[in-house]
């Protein structure tokens, strides 16, 4: 099979992309630690992130010719976008409360736990049926993320609770923000600007009643400068994750995002050099591993699903003990008609 070069130039961009993606999160979950370490709001930074994605994302779209979304239909905003945007920013806060209060590395082992929600909301919530592969490959997420508790050297239950929380409001977001793109038709990173602005706008007030009136005399220069770089390299993520999911097949994303974990939690390891112990890596590996089989499992029960059957198969008779018709329903009984009657003779009788 002959490779041509538009194949080899699409591949060198989806490795830059990827490679982009991995170096842009590694640095937005070590300056995120950096920070909340010195400057211990979550609340403000989600609200710097939020920001950023609401200012940089209108002159990319305008770059772009992302078609503009217009939408008279204000009921679905308040059923579904309001929502989503209040889940965003609750998951935010959560997901930055957890990383102030344990390592980088275990947060995001908490975070491999996703699918282990995804699975739980779609069936509850969707009636999703799923097969006994995709349970299967839960186990190993769920061991592992046991795992990488006990042997934590520095775990607090507000960190473990919190990034549970968080990674099942992502895991709300992930699903719902599907449904929305195909029940509006709107493009993916539009979706993003408007849930980012939107849940800025809705938590603006209540960022001004519990940070503002105590920042003013921890913030500086310094910080300050470090919660703007990381508000643009959290808006650099999610625009190079939309962008990657756009380029490749589910099951290729899926890889991918399970190697950018990696490379975020050994980014931290080595900088951050927070303790572990060679239990709490087993764990982290294990829970790891388990999200990469999950996504193969639920790649093949897709692609089943998609997959339509050649011919139909052929109906079999029903069984005998089956088969309520008796003799007497089969056969049916009339009065006889004598043709040989005259008309009037017919009238008469009838």
């Amino acid at each position: 099979m002959s490779v041509s070069k538009t194949d080899i130039k699409e591949f060198t961009r989806i490795v830059f992309i990827c490679i982009a993606w991995y170096i842009v999160s590694s640095s937005n979950g070590v300056l995120g630690k950096t920070i909340l370490s010195q400057f211990p709001y979550p609340m403000t930074v989600t609200m710097v992130q939020l920001t950023s994605i609401a200012l940089w994302s209108p002159p990319l779209l305008k770059v772009l010719g992302v078609r503009a979304y217009e939408s008279s239909n204000w009921s679905y905003h308040f059923k579904m976008l309001f929502p989503l945007a209040f889940a965003k920013f609750l998951s935010s806060v959560l997901a930055h409360v957890s990383i102030w209060k344990v390592p980088v590395s275990y947060a995001h082992t908490v975070k491999a736990s996703m699918p282990i929600f995804t699975v739980l909301i779609t069936r509850i919530f969707l009636g999703t049926r799923h097969g006994f592969s995709v349970y299967l490959s839960l186990m190993p997420i769920v061991f592992g993320v046991a795992v990488a508790t006990v042997s934590e050297i520095s775990f607090e239950l507000i960190g473990l609770t919190s990034a549970l929380l968080a990674t099942a409001g992502f895991a709300v977001i992930t699903i719902y923000s599907k449904m929305a793109l195909k029940d509006t038709g709107m493009h993916h990173l539009r979706l993003l600007h408007k849930l980012g602005m939107m849940a800025a706008i809705m938590f603006f007030p209540v960022w001004l009643l519990i940070d503002a009136p105590k920042i003013p005399s921890e913030l500086n220069s310094e910080i300050l400068t470090l919660l703007l770089v990381d508000g643009c390299l959290h808006w650099m993520q999610n625009i190079l994750a939309f962008t990657l999911l756009k380029l490749v097949t589910p099951l290729t994303y899926a890889v991918a995002n399970v190697t950018k974990r990696i490379a975020v939690i050994s980014v931290s390891l080595l900088l951050l050099k927070n303790p572990v112990t060679a239990t709490n890596l087993g764990g982290m590996f294990m829970a790891i591993i388990g999200v990469f089989f999950y996504n193969r499992a639920k790649y093949t029960e897709n692609l089943a699903q998609k997959t339509l059957p050649v011919s139909m198969p052929k109906a079999q008779p029903p069984p005998l003990w089956k088969n309520h018709l008796t003799f007497e329903s089969k056969v049916h009984v009339t009065t006889p008609v004598n043709h040989f009657l005259a008309d009037s003779d017919l009238k008469r009788n009838q």
